[in-house]
C-alpha cells in the first residue's frame, strides 16, 4: 500500500504553509503581549514538582463516527490523487466499548492529554441533534462516556465543525461550491479576521456545550489558520472566553519534530497588574502520527518516540530539553480499524518512557496551559523577609528554584497576613527547589536572607 500523506505532513510540505509559519515572516508572528519585569538572578520557575511533562493529544475523535471512513471521500473531492484510501472498507463507527477500554488504560497509568470532540464530523449528524445511523440513546450514551469518563482527565476540544466543508452558519449547510476555498482543513481561513474565525469557533464550541460537554480549548483541522497565525490566537482566546469563559483558554495548531522549540507559547498576555488578566496559551506537538496514521491505514512503530535501549528517539530530545513532551496521533489511528495497533505502540510507548524515568508527570493541556501562563507571567520580586510573587493567575504545583547561597529554606507561605505551612523544599547542587500552590494575587516566600 501506497503511504498517504497525512492532512498535517502535506500541508507541512506545501508551499503554503512554509509561507505561513510563524517563524517565517515578522507580519504573521504570534505576539506575546504583556511580559512582568525581570526577575532576581538566581531564582527560576522549573518544571511541575520539579518532573518531566508529557502529554498525549488526540485528534479526530468524537462521539461514534470514524471520521476518516466518512471525510477521505470528501477530501478527495477536492484533492483526487492524495487521497484513495478504500474508505469503503474503514469501519463507520468506533465503538464505545473500545473508548472505554482505552480510557481505563489511560486512567490507571495516570496518562492525560487532549480528545477532538467534532461536533458535526464529516456532516454525517450533530452530537447535539441527530446522527444518523444511531439512535438517540445510542448518541446519548456516546456522550455521557466522553463527559462522565474522557473529560475528567482530558481537555475536550472541537476539531472545528466537521472537520471537512465549512458550515453556514444561518443555514447550517455546507457552503457551496467544491474547493479548498470552502473546506475548514485548506484555504477558508485565509484573509479571515479574528472575529470572522472567533464566530465559526464559537459556533463550534456551542454545539459541544448543547450536548452537555465543556470544553477549554480548540485545535485547528489540517491547515486552519495557517496564514492567520496572530488572528486565529486572538479567535481562540475570543471564542472560548466567549461561550464557556475559559480563564485561560488554549489552542493546538503547530507541532515540530525538528529543531525547534515545543515549549508552550504564552501569547496576548494583557492586564497582568489588573482585575481581568488574559492570555491565550499555544500548544506544541513534538511527534508525528507514529502510531497509526490519520486514517487508520498507516501502523506505526514506538522507535520513532523512544527506541528499544531507552537512549534515543523524539521524546527523549524534548524531555532532556526540559520541555513538555507531547505526543500527537489520531483516533482512527489508534483504533486502526478494530486491530488497535496504535493503541499498541503507544502501550509500548508508555512501558519504554517509565522505565527510562521516574519523574514523568502526565498533564492535560489545561494543565500544561496553566503552568506556563503562570511560570511566564507571575512578577517576582524580592522582598524583606523573603520573595514575593504577584501572580494573574493561581497555579498548583507551582515549583521554584532559589539560590541557597543566599537564602534559608522557606517555611511558610503569606497570604492576606495569614501564614500556611509548605513541604520541605528538595536540594539540587547549589539551590533549593520549593513546590506550593501559588494563589491569584501577590503571596510571600517566607525566607531568612543569610549573612
Amino acid at each position: 500500500m501506497t503511504r498517504q500523506l497525512s492532512r498535517r505532513d502535506f500541508l507541512a510540505t506545501s508551499s503554503i504553509f512554509a509561507a505561513s509559519l510563524f517563524d517565517q515572516s515578522p507580519a504573521l508572528a504570534q505576539l506575546p503581549g504583556e511580559r512582568p519585569p525581570p526577575r532576581p538572578k538566581g531564582i527560576d520557575v522549573v518544571n511541575p514538582l520539579g518532573r518531566r511533562p508529557v502529554s498525549l493529544i488526540i485528534d479526530d475523535s468524537t462521539a461514534l463516527v470514524n471520521l476518516a471512513h466518512f471525510a477521505i471521500p470528501q477530501f478527495a473531492q477536492v484533492f483526487p490523487d492524495r487521497y484513495r484510501q478504500p474508505w469503503k472498507t474503514l469501519p463507520r463507527e468506533i465503538p464505545d466499548t473500545f473508548v472505554i477500554k482505552f480510557i481505563e488504560w489511560c486512567k490507571e497509568r495516570g496518562v492525560k492529554g487532549k480528545y477532538s470532540v467534532v461536533p458535526f464530523p464529516a456532516c454525517v449528524g450533530w452530537i447535539d441533534g441527530e446522527m444518523p445511523g444511531w439512535s438517540r440513546e445510542e448518541l446519548r450514551e456516546s456522550l455521557a462516556v466522553i463527559r462522565d469518563r474522557v473529560a475528567p482527565d482530558w481537555d475536550l476540544h472541537p476539531e472545528m465543525v466537521t472537520h471537512t466543508w465549512v458550515i453556514d452558519r444561518k443555514t447550517g449547510r455546507p457552503l457551496p461550491g467544491r474547493s479548498e476555498k470552502v473546506m475548514e482543513n485548506w484555504a477558508w481561513t485565509d484573509g479571515k479576521s479574528a472575529d470572522e474565525i472567533a464566530d465559526y469557533m464559537a459556533y463550534a464550541l456551542t454545539a459541544i456545550k448543547n450536548a452537555g460537554l465543556v470544553a477549554s480549548g480548540v485545535t485547528t483541522p489540517g491547515g486552519f489558520g495557517n496564514k492567520v497565525l496572530p488572528q486565529l490566537s486572538q479567535a481562540s482566546f475570543q471564542a472560548c472566553r466567549d461561550v464557556f469563559k475559559t480563564e485561560i483558554p488554549h489552542y493546538f495548531r503547530h507541532l515540530f519534530t525538528d529543531h525547534r522549540s515545543v515549549a508552550p507559547r504564552v501569547e496576548l498576555a494583557k492586564g497582568l497588574n489588573g482585575s481581568n488578566p488574559s492570555c491565550v496559551v499555544s500548544i506544541i506537538g513534538c511527534t508525528g502520527d507514529w502510531f497509526g496514521g490519520w486514517d487508520g491505514l498507516e501502523p506505526g512503530s514506538p522507535d520513532q518516540f523512544i527506541k528499544a535501549d531507552l537512549k534515543t528517539g523524539r521524546m527523549i530530545e524534548v524531555i532532556e530539553r526540559g520541555e513538555p513532551a507531547v505526543m500527537v496521533c489520531h483516533w482512527p489511528g489508534i483504533y486502526f480499524n478494530g486491530k488497535e495497533h496504535g493503541f499498541n505502540v503507544l502501550k509500548e510507548v508508555h512501558r519504554r518512557l517509565h522505565a527510562r524515568y521516574n519523574d514523568l508527570i502526565w498533564m492535560n493541556l489545561g494543565e500544561i496551559s496553566r503552568y506556563w501562563a503562570a511560570k511566564e507571567l507571575t512578577t517576582i520580586t524580592e522582598a524583606f523577609g523573603g520573595i514575593s510573587f504577584d501572580a494573574p493567575f493561581a497555579c498548583p504545583n507551582f515549583t521554584v528554584k532559589i539560590p541557597s547561597r543566599q537564602w534559608r529554606p522557606p517555611t511558610y507561605l503569606v497570604v492576606d497576613g495569614k501564614r500556611s505551612a509548605i513541604p520541605m523544599p528538595r536540594w539540587s547542587g547549589g539551590s533549593f527547589v520549593t513546590t506550593f500552590n501559588l494563589p491569584k494575587g501577590k503571596s510571600t516566600l517566607l525566607l531568612i536572607e543569610l549573612d
